[in-house]
């Protein structure tokens, strides 16, 4: 099943009873979806021209003809193992690394479908010019807010990230105009990770989300919204993909930021790993 079409299914339970009838006609029928007119779906759905719009809108498709072109898309690029595969018992090793691979690969091939280079653009552009950067998230989301951290430290970027929610807020109440605030939630709902956005947001701070694709809180919340596949799902998997696709974008991000300003950052790169080779080499590590 493709990103949208796992969004839309998702998302449905929340969905007023026009849309939801909708959605369901969209996830039944996607084939036919892509070569019909809004109004020939509005009938055919049995809701209204003004309902598909407003569909549009919720799930970020750039309107009707872009619902069409990304479910065009989607349904072309779909591979014959149309699902991610999940932990069962009594594996082979061997049959464990396919499934890991097949897993990864199609996360992260998945996710960079998703991305649009504009708003990775505005993403970059706001990391490049933050005086402070915070970055918050938690559990397998605080891991990778780790990572980003850790890697924009190394380039000399003035950076935090707090997985504990008192300190999340602690730092946003600190930030202001000038300064970045990047939250990471798959689900997009984790309350300690909004309350710490919010806080960011109303400080003046720009303000970015990591989510899986489809509405959120969160993606809402932020000014420059970044979308990850949203394919994987139960608690067996160990949100493995997740973190795989979550990571993909943040290094997108970093080597962006990297090669748009080469001549900053490079030097920094370059200065922290030969401290790091230096005093290691002294400790005899």
């Amino acid at each position: 099943m493709s990103d949208l079409l796992n969004s839309i299914h998702e998302q449905m339970p929340g969905l007023n009873p026009k849309e939801q009838a909708l959605a369901a006609f969209i996830a039944e029928h996607p084939q036919l979806v892509v070569r019909m007119s809004i109004t020939e779906l509005a009938d055919q759905s049995q809701t209204s021209a003004a309902t598909v719009s407003r569909f549009c809108k919720s799930f970020h498709t750039g309107g009707f003809s872009g619902l069409k072109m990304q479910l065009a898309t989607e349904l072309a690029l779909q591979p014959a193992a149309d699902s991610y595969q999940d932990i069962v018992a009594g594996n082979t090793l061997e049959s464990i690394v396919s499934a890991m691979e097949t897993n990864h690969i199609r996360s992260i091939s998945d996710t960079s479908r998703l991305l649009d280079p504009r708003q990775l653009e505005k993403a970059i552009a706001a990391l490049h010019g933050a005086g402070q950067i915070d970055v918050y998230g938690v559990a397998t989301s605080g891991v990778v807010a780790q990572d980003f951290y850790q890697k924009l430290v190394r380039v000399g970027k003035k950076a935090t990230a707090f997985s504990d929610p008192h300190m999340q807020i602690t730092s946003a109440s600190g930030l202001g105009e000038g300064d970045t605030a990047f939250a990471i939630s798959y689900s997009g709902e984790t309350p300690e990770t909004i309350d710490a956005l919010r806080c960011a947001k109303e400080r003046g701070a720009v303000t970015v989300s990591l989510t899986k694709y489809g509405p959120s809180t969160l993606s809402a919340l932020a000014d420059i919204p970044l979308y990850t596949s949203s394919l994987e799902e139960g608690m067996r998997r160990g949100d493995m993909a997740s973190r795989i696709a979550q990571l993909h974008v943040i290094d997108i991000l970093f080597t962006g930021l990297i090669s748009e300003s080469f001549d900053d950052y490079v030097p920094k790169l370059e200065l922290s790993y030969q401290l790091v080779k230096k005093y290691r080499k002294e400790k005899g590590r």
